[in-house]
Order: C-alpha cells, then sequence, then structure tokens
C-alpha cells in the first residue's frame, strides 16, 4: 500500500510539473525564508538562468533593491489573501534593464508560510503599440519621398550637368571643386532613390519561405564581405513551418539586421559574435481590419550581437527615418525593415543591453489554401474590423 502512495504521489508531482511548465508565464514559489523553492521553465527563461540556481537564491537578489514585489510578498503573507500590482519594473542588469510586468501573488494553503508568484510581462502588449507607431513613422515619409523624387531629384540632374561641363574647362583645383559636386549630387539622389521605397504601396506576394535558407544565404553573403571575421552561432529549431512571406524581402530585412550587428561588433575582434535563432512561439495573435479570425505570429527569428548595445535614448524611436548612431548613416535601414515587416503583417522590437542587443521579428506561418479555409470558417464569430491589438496565450 505504501509503495502503491509513493506512485501515486510520484505521479501526481509529475503531472504538476508538467502544468506548471506548460505554462507561458514564469511562476515561482518562495518559501518563509524568502529562498526560492521552485521555479518553472518559463522563470528559467525570464530569468535567464536554471532552476537549480534560481532555488540557491533569496528572490530579494534577483530583483531590484526595494523592489514592490517584496513588499507584496509581505502583505500576503500577513493577509493570507492573494494580491495583484500591475506594471512593475523588475528589470535588472542580468536580465535587462526594462522588464515591465503584472504581479499575481498568493499564499499556497497546503504549504503554510509559501508563496506562489506569477509574472506576466507586458512586452508583448507594449511591442504591439510600439509597432502601430514604427510602421506610421516609416509611413508618414511616402508623401515626402514623392515630393523630394519630384522637386530635387530634376534640379539635381542639372547641377551635376553644369558641373561636368564646366570641368572640361576647369583648372586642376578646380576640377576638384566639380568632381565634389558631381559625387554630393549622386549621393542625394541615392538617399531620395532609397526614400522613395516607402511610397511603394503594391501588394507584397508572399508564399511559403523556409527561414532557414534565407539565414543561410543572409550568412553567406554577410562572411564574403562585411562579417568576414566575425563568429555566427547559429540556434535553430529545425521543425519550423515555412513562414508566409516574400524571399527577397525577408532577405533585405535580414541582411539589414545583420550588417547592423557586424557594425557594433567591429572592434570586438576574435571576440566578435552574431547569433542567429529561430523558435516557435505560440500565442502572440493580432486582430486586423478586415480579417475575420485573429492572425497569429508564432514564428520568431533573432539576430543578437555582443556590441556595446544601442543608446538608451535612441530606443523609443529607433525604427524611425533619419534616426542613427553610424556618422555616415541615413537611418533609413531600420526604418524600412520595419516596413517589410508590417506589410508581413509582422512585428519587430529591439531589446539591448551591453553585451547582448537583441532585434526579435514575429512572423505569421504559411498555412494551405485549404487550411486557411477551415480556419477562417471556425472563427467566423470573431469579431471583424477591431483595431489592432495582441492577445498574449504565451510568452
Amino acid at each position: 500500500m505504501k509503495l502503491a502512495a509513493d506512485h501515486r504521489k510520484a505521479v501526481t508531482s509529475d503531472h504538476s510539473d508538467a502544468i506548471l511548465n506548460a505554462l507561458p508565464n514564469p511562476v515561482l514559489l518562495i518559501g518563509p525564508d524568502g529562498k526560492i523553492v521552485d521555479a518553472n521553465m518559463a522563470a528559467e527563461s525570464f530569468f535567464d538562468v536554471s532552476t537549480q540556481f534560481l532555488q540557491r537564491q533569496l528572490l530579494k537578489e534577483l530583483v531590484p533593491f526595494g523592489s514592490p514585489l517584496l513588499a507584496l510578498i509581505d502583505q500576503v503573507r500577513s493577509s493570507n489573501a492573494p494580491v495583484n500590482e500591475y506594471k512593475v519594473d523588475l528589470g535588472t542588469p542580468r536580465i535587462g534593464g526594462d522588464r515591465q510586468v503584472d504581479l499575481h501573488v498568493a499564499p499556497v494553503s497546503e504549504r503554510p508560510g509559501h508563496i506562489v508568484v506569477m509574472l506576466q510581462e507586458r512586452t508583448i502588449a507594449d511591442k504591439m503599440d510600439r509597432q502601430l507607431t514604427h510602421r506610421s513613422a516609416a509611413r508618414s515619409v511616402i508623401a515626402l519621398a514623392a515630393m523630394l523624387a519630384h522637386e530635387i531629384k530634376n534640379p539635381l540632374s542639372g547641377i551635376r550637368g553644369a558641373a561636368q561641363l564646366l570641368e572640361q574647362a576647369a583648372s586642376p583645383e578646380d576640377r576638384m571643386l566639380t568632381r565634389l559636386i558631381c559625387d554630393e549630387a549622386d549621393r542625394i539622389v541615392t538617399l531620395v532613390d532609397r526614400m522613395e521605397v516607402f511610397g511603394d504601396d503594391r501588394p507584397v506576394a508572399r508564399g511559403p519561405v523556409n527561414i532557414h535558407s534565407v539565414f543561410d544565404h543572409v550568412k553567406r553573403l554577410a562572411q564574403s564581405g562585411f562579417a568576414r571575421n566575425i563568429r555566427f552561432v547559429e540556434d535553430y529549431d529545425p521543425s519550423l513551418p515555412p513562414v508566409l512571406a516574400n524571399q527577397d524581402q525577408l532577405i533585405q530585412v535580414f541582411l539589414n539586421l545583420v550588417k547592423n550587428a557586424a557594425e557594433a561588433v567591429v572592434d570586438l575582434g576574435a571576440d566578435a559574435e552574431i547569433q542567429l535563432t529561430t523558435a516557435f512561439r505560440p500565442g502572440v495573435r493580432l486582430s486586423v481590419p478586415g480579417k475575420k479570425s485573429r492572425v497569429s505570429l508564432p514564428l520568431e527569428f533573432c539576430v543578437k550581437d555582443n556590441g556595446p548595445g544601442v543608446p538608451e535614448d535612441l530606443m523609443p524611436n529607433l525604427f524611425d527615418p533619419f534616426v542613427t548612431t553610424k556618422p555616415t548613416g541615413s537611418g533609413l535601414g531600420l526604418a524600412l525593415v520595419a516596413k517589410i515587416v508590417g506589410d508581413h503583417g509582422g512585428i519587430i522590437e529591439c531589446e539591448s543591453q551591453p553585451r547582448k542587443t537583441t532585434f526579435r521579428v514575429l512572423l505569421p506561418m504559411y498555412s494551405s489554401p485549404k487550411d486557411q479555409k477551415d480556419h477562417d470558417q471556425s472563427s467566423r464569430d470573431d469579431v471583424a474590423g477591431t483595431p489592432l491589438h495582441a492577445s498574449q496565450d504565451a510568452k
């Protein structure tokens, strides 16, 4: 009888662990002494350490000094009632400087003195709001691009032609000036040509794309040129389904991100590293005007580097046109990336701290016309035409 009871207890424990690890939100069990007794896999990912490491720590060693979470735990212990708190910053140098979460703290009646803490990151919902801003900012230059194409390119061609005529009879000293005029005119035309891309509102031709083929192509291009001496690390999910995208535009997106990463680590020498990762992250869904069902964005593609990071004052406007940290940069590269990702129905976000900068792209996966028809039929009661927003079913 004792063996049977022990077996049932072990099975129950295994089931409990499986349920906890299936939860997308970080969950911690805190003991009476403030030590972490247990944690699920989402907590490991949030704090970027193993459960074994967490179990050796006091909670106060992992959160900012004077964190409201510690006061909430004391409040729950004294009142023996659950408490919620919203938009609490748990950012630390270990896990990142900006990690806002909603806190759900409750006592464990079966284990006196023990407290369970669940964290729900706010980043997904906030990403949607920022992505709308990114798309709006990228499209805000459409009218400007159209105006520049007509009002600047035509006069520039006349200026360049006049400089070439003057060059024929100019002295060697003056010829340097006429050549400078031509070069600068060409540079401005190139800049205007790049801006005209924002005015291209034609529908994007999309189909099933193997993201690993895209990454391999981008990696070959990078290693044959600007990233020749940089080490690449790949962490791919080999079972990933195809992404619904335009392959040429995806190459453009990730080539731009890898180029930015390469420029960020160029001064690190042999320590320079770029990491490419792919993963399946179910749970991020968008409600899009004109769609009866919410669009899922389960495919996560990341470009990471160990450079110095993005200056904090640039982070809120990183994907806006003309925002750049490069002395000779135009600031249109990331704005174009944001536009392309937005045209694909996805989102892009940057998380940055010294030695760890991540550009994360979330995109929809490809489904066959039959699968899409069945999905639309099952979702026909959903509300159509709602504003863009997200629901987070998983981290």
